[in-house]
């Protein structure tokens, strides 16, 4: 729609620098147009180029690679591929000699290695936020078992940021001379709110080991960790750049490391290990986490995949994806039904201030009757749009914004002892309406303004619809089976 899109470049003429996307989008990404996909899930994984694979498959075809843990031309082939892919991290991050790079099948394993190894004891601490990835807030497991005290700094509705004054109490709690993590995320998975990196450096300052979760903001933002500095920083390379999966990393600080104990070792981890004394020693550095023989076939197209990112521009990409977002949250708050209810509910800020490009939302029908939020993902689905739904593995945040209390978890919990995602949703929904899900889409490298008007278009169709005709959902992706005849 020329006038459409004209209107659109009006309103945010920076999305004229970024003009270069459309001719990559064309180059590398042709399958999205050529399907007519508009693929809005980019905070669940971004989309590979094209030419990372092509690139990928000429290395690996040209070069003989074997296992790294050895001195043969195979093994130190790709050892020489790993170190490389490991100093590219580094440097990406502005991380000096300060910081080493461990490599981890995903984000998750960097935060479990954090987490099992972190020297918890009773006099000790751990801070979250609420708002975190279950992969973070799973780390809780291992400080209460060690005896230490385990806090969540709460989020300041409506727009789910961090409430300032409470964090810097608890903040205060630390006692410098013991083990105190504080881990939050620097973009919410879930409202797309990017927290304030400064605060790292107040918690540094009051006795406290930073642990940041960077996976959803560092696809569209840089990170330069030499201003940062914060002591753990966990990353998935298939949301930065789509290709390869299966590889992520901690970046540490190596005085910090030093102070992990890892609770068991593995192939490829230890420098000795003896049956007859039972004794092993761990390699120092990152080796002494790196478990098992790494993806280092994988590993080699980390590289790429950021040489990949470097040439499209990490500014070029955020500024894109900030014009895109704005113009979806203005295009989606607007939308009223007949009787002048508003159909959609954005959870989070509803300007690009301080927010990334992550729009979570849910739908209402015209008597403000919530809509089945996985239905609504068929129907899209249907128009061949890619978006995610469910609670993205953040409850915390969904808490806060649906104002899911603790006694209303208890109530769900003693009515259903045996509690899955579906009655807990039909729980809730009866309990006043509230949902412990919603309605993702997100965007990034390759996402242009007819993707984000097509959703804007797919959202108007449910225009003066009640959640009867709109119905529920055939699938549950909980359990993924079909749960009704969808004819």
């Amino acid at each position: 729609m020329p006038g459409a899109l004209d209107e659109f470049l009006a309103r945010y003429p920076d999305y004229a620098a970024t003009a270069h996307l459309d001719r990559l989008r064309a180059s590398d990404y042709a399958r999205l147009d050529a399907s007519q996909h508009a693929y809005l899930d980019y905070t669940g994984a971004s989309v590979y180029a094209e030419s990372q694979v092509r690139r990928h498959a000429e290395l690996l075809t040209s070069h003989v690679l074997g296992n790294p843990h050895s001195a043969s031309p195979a093994s130190s082939a790709a050892t020489a591929l790993v170190e490389r892919a490991r100093q590219a991290v580094l440097d990406w991050f502005g991380a000096g000699p300060e910081y080493t790079a461990i490599f981890t099948p995903n984000a998750t394993g960097a935060l479990k290695l954090v987490g099992e190894s972190y020297p918890f004891t009773p006099a000790g601490r751990l801070l979250l936020t609420a708002d975190n990835h279950n992969s973070v807030n799973g780390i809780r497991e291992f400080a209460a078992a060690r005896g230490a005290a385990v806090d969540y700094a709460p989020l300041v509705t409506p727009d789910l940021r961090l409430d300032p004054a409470r964090l810097d109490e608890l903040l205060a709690q630390a006692d410098p001379a013991r083990a105190n993590l504080f881990a939050f995320p620097a973009q919410s998975n879930f409202s797309g709110v990017r927290h304030p990196l400064e605060v790292i450096g107040r918690a540094r300052t009051a006795g406290w080991e930073v642990l940041l979760d960077a996976a959803a903001f560092v696809p569209t933002s840089p990170l330069d960790l030499a201003r940062t500095q914060p002591d753990f920083v966990s990353v998935s390379f298939y949301k930065m750049f789509g290709y390869p999966t299966g590889v992520g990393c901690l970046v540490a600080r190596r005085s910090a490391i030093e102070k992990l104990s890892r609770p068991w070792f593995a192939g490829g981890t230890v420098s000795f290990a003896t049956v007859g004394r039972r004794r092993h020693r761990l390699s120092p550095g990152e080796a002494g986490f790196e478990d098992g023989t790494l993806d280092y076939l994988a590993i080699a197209a980390v590289e790429i995949g950021l040489e990949h990112l470097a040439a499209a521009g990490l500014e070029a990409i955020g500024t894109r994806v900030r014009c895109l977002a704005d113009w979806l949250l203005a295009r989606l708050v607007e939308l009223r039904h007949a009787n002048g209810r508003p159909m959609v509910r954005i959870y989070g800020p509803l300007t690009t201030a301080m927010r990334g490009g992550t729009v979570t939302m849910n739908f209402y029908d015209p008597s403000g009757r919530l809509l089945d939020y996985r239905r609504v993902e068929e129907l899209a689905g249907q128009q061949g749009i890619s978006l995610r739904t469910g609670c993205f593995c953040n409850p915390g945040a969904g808490e806060a914004a649906e104002g899911i209390t603790s006694k209303d978890i208890d109530a769900a919990l003693l009515e259903r002892p045996d509690q899955t995602l579906a009655s807990f949703l039909r729980f809730l929904t009866a309990r006043g309406g509230r949902s412990a899900g919603a309605i993702r889409a997100s965007l990034g490298v390759a996402s242009n303004f007819e993707d984000v008007r097509r959703f804007r278009e797919f959202a108007a169709s449910l225009r003066d619809q009640s959640h009867l005709a709109i119905g529920e959902a055939t699938f549950d992706v909980e359990s993924c089976r079909v749960v009704r005849d969808g004819s």
